[in-house]
C-alpha cells in the first residue's frame, strides 16, 4: 500500500504537459513528423513555414464579466508570447545546430504488393480446382513471415474444417502442399522446417552429383551435419573432405528464411534516417541534428486577427465570448506545442552533444576499443537531467558517423577492471573476443576456457562462464559448431 501510494505521489509532480514533452523527446525523426501532422491538423492556430507578417499587436487586455457567465481573462493572450515579427523561430538561429536540408536524401517506405498477398497472386496462374485453390490460400495464410508453416497439418485440417467449412484429410493438404505452395517464388516458402527448406531450394535447381550428395545428406543425416559431426558423415556417405566442403557451400547458398528476403513482406520496411549525425572536420568533431526536427512554426495570423476583432468589438455577444474562449485555448496549445519543440530540440543537441564528447576518441578513430565505459547515469550528471530522459534520447534515436549510422544506446556499456586496475568498457572486451574468434583455428576453434585463458594473457581477466555470456551476446556460436573442414 505504502509502495502504491509513494508511486501515486511521484505521477502526480509530473504534469499532463510534462508528460507530453517526454514523449515528444521518445520519437525518432520519423515519428516526430508524423505527430507533428497530427497536431498541425487538429490545432488551427498552429501554421507551418515562415511568418512574413509586418506586424502585430502587441496586447490585447480587454476582458469580459458577464454575471452567469464563465469569466475570460484577455490579459492572459500576449500575442507577443505566441507570434514573433521574426522571419525564423529563434531556436533555428544557433549556429552547426541543424544539417543542411540539401544534404537529406529521403527514402521512401519500400511500396509493393506484401508477401502473402504476392503467394496468393501466383496460385491464380496454377491449375488447381476449387477445393485445391481453397486449400492452397488456406495454407499460404498461415506461412509465417520467414516463410514457414509451423502448425501440425493435422490441425490446418481442423481448422479448414472449422473455419472455412472445407472437409478434407492430412494426405490431400499435404498433396496441395507440394503441388502448389512448395512451387511458389520465393522458393522454399511453406516448408515446415529447416531441413525440408533448404531441400526444397535444392530440388528446384538443376541436379548434379553435389546437390544430389547434399540432398541425401540433409535427407538421411541432418543432425550430424547442424551438430558439424564432420567425421560421421564422411564415413556413413564415403566422401572426401573435399566433397564434404562442397557440400557446405552449396547450403551456405540456400536461404534459410525466405519469407523475410521477401521486399514487399507484411511488415513495410523503413529507410532508419539519423537523427544526428557527427563528421570530422580539420581534425575536430562536428555535430548537427536533422533539420527535419526544426520545423519553421508559429501561430496563426488569422487567429490573431479573430483577438484583435474581438477586441475592437463595442459589444460583445455570447457566442463571441465562447469564441474568443476557443481562441484562447487553441493558442495556449499551439504556444505550448513550439516551446515544446524548442525544449526537445536543445534536449537531444546537448544530450547527443555530452556523449559525442564523452566517447570523443572513438569518434574520432571509429575504433570500439576506443569506446569508454559509459552508463546513462554519467551522462545524466553532465547534462542535470533524469537518467529516464537521457534513456529516451539513446534507446530511440540513431547517428550518422563517419563509421556507419549507429544506434546511439550502443555508446553505452558497463565497465571491468582490467589487471591494471584500469576502467574498461565491456565492449572493448568483446571487440577484442570478436577478434580473437575470427582470427582462430576453424578446423580446431577455441573453447570458452582457452577464450578465457587469451583474454587473461591480453590483460582483461574475465571467467570462462562471462566469456559464454559475451559470446552468445555477440550471436557466436560454441566451439564446436565454429569448426570447418
Amino acid at each position: 500500500m505504502l509502495k502504491q501510494s509513494l508511486q501515486y505521489k511521484l505521477l502526480q509532480k509530473l504534469s499532463p504537459q510534462q508528460i507530453q514533452l517526454m514523449k515528444l523527446i521518445q520519437l525518432p525523426t520519423q515519428a516526430f513528423e508524423e505527430r507533428l501532422k497530427q497536431e498541425i491538423e487538429e490545432n488551427p492556430a498552429l501554421d507551418v513555414g515562415k511568418d512574413e507578417s509586418d506586424s502585430y499587436d502587441e496586447d490585447l487586455s480587454n476582458e469580459y464579466d458577464d454575471t452567469g457567465t464563465e469569466k475570460i481573462d484577455t490579459e492572459d493572450i500576449n500575442i507577443d508570447e505566441y507570434l514573433s515579427d521574426d522571419e525564423i523561430p529563434s531556436y533555428k538561429t544557433q549556429a552547426n545546430n541543424y544539417s543542411s536540408d540539401d544534404e537529406e536524401k529521403n527514402v521512401p517506405y519500400a511500396a509493393g504488393t506484401s508477401f502473402h498477398q504476392s503467394l496468393k497472386n501466383q496460385l491464380n496462374t496454377y491449375s488447381l480446382d476449387e477445393e485445391e485453390q481453397a486449400i492452397a490460400e488456406f495454407l499460404v495464410g498461415s506461412i509465417d513471415d520467414s516463410g514457414y508453416i509451423r502448425r501440425e497439418i493435422i490441425d490446418l485440417v481442423d481448422d479448414l474444417a472449422f473455419t472455412a467449412n472445407i472437409f478434407t484429410t492430412e494426405e490431400k493438404v499435404i498433396a496441395v502442399l507440394k503441388k502448389a505452395v512448395h512451387t511458389l517464388d520465393p522458393i522454399g516458402v511453406g516448408a515446415r522446417d529447416l531441413k525440408e527448406c533448404l531441400i526444397i531450394q535444392l530440388k528446384s535447381k538443376q541436379n548434379n552429383k553435389i546437390r544430389s550428395l547434399t540432398i541425401d545428406i540433409l535427407e538421411d543425416a541432418f543432425d550430424h551435419f547442424v551438430k558439424k559431426h564432420y567425421k560421421k558423415l564422411l564415413e556413413k556417405f564415403s566422401i572426401s573432405e573435399d566433397e564434404l566442403k562442397a557440400v557446405n557451400t552449396e547450403i551456405s547458398k540456400l536461404n534459410p528464411k525466405p519469407g523475410s528476403s521477401y521486399a514487399g513482406n507484411n511488415k513495410i520496411a523503413e529507410q532508419i534516417v539519423p537523427d544526428f549525425s557527427i563528421k570530422i572536420t580539420d581534425g575536430e568533431l562536428d555535430l548537427t541534428l536533422n533539420s527535419r526536427n526544426a520545423p519553421e512554426l508559429h501561430v496563426s495570423r488569422e487567429y490573431n486577427n479573430m483577438l484583435k476583432g474581438y477586441q475592437e468589438s463595442k459589444t460583445k455577444s455570447k457566442s463571441q465570448k465562447d469564441a474568443v474562449f476557443f481562441i484562447k485555448q487553441k493558442l495556449d496549445a499551439a504556444k505550448w506545442f513550439i516551446d515544446a519543440i524548442k525544449q526537445r530540440q536543445q534536449t537531444l543537441l546537448i544530450t547527443m552533444n555530452t556523449i559525442m564528447h564523452y566517447q570523443y576518441e572513438y569518434f574520432l578513430t571509429g575504433d570500439e576499443r576506443k569506446l569508454k565505459p559509459m552508463i546513462l547515469k554519467d551522462i545524466a550528471d553532465k547534462i542535470n537531467m533524469d537518467v529516464s530522459t537521457v534513456s529516451r534520447v539513446a534507446n530511440s534515436k540513431y547517428v550518422s558517423t563517419p563509421y556507419g549510422t549507429k544506434l546511439i544506446k550502443e555508446f553505452f556499456s558497463e565497465s571491468m577492471k582490467n589487471d591494471q586496475g584500469e576502467d574498461v568498457s565491456t565492449k572493448e572486451i568483446k571487440k577484442i573476443l570478436e577478434t580473437v574468434i575470427a582470427e582462430e583455428d576453424k578446423k580446431k576453434p577455441l573453447t570458452d576456457d582457452k577464450l578465457s585463458k587469451i583474454l587473461k594473457e591480453k590483460g582483461y581477466p574475465i571467467a570462462r562462464r562471462t566469456v559464454a555470456k559475451y559470446r552468445e551476446q555477440l550471436d557466436l556460436p560454441v566451439a564446436r559448431l565454429r569448426k570447418e573442414i
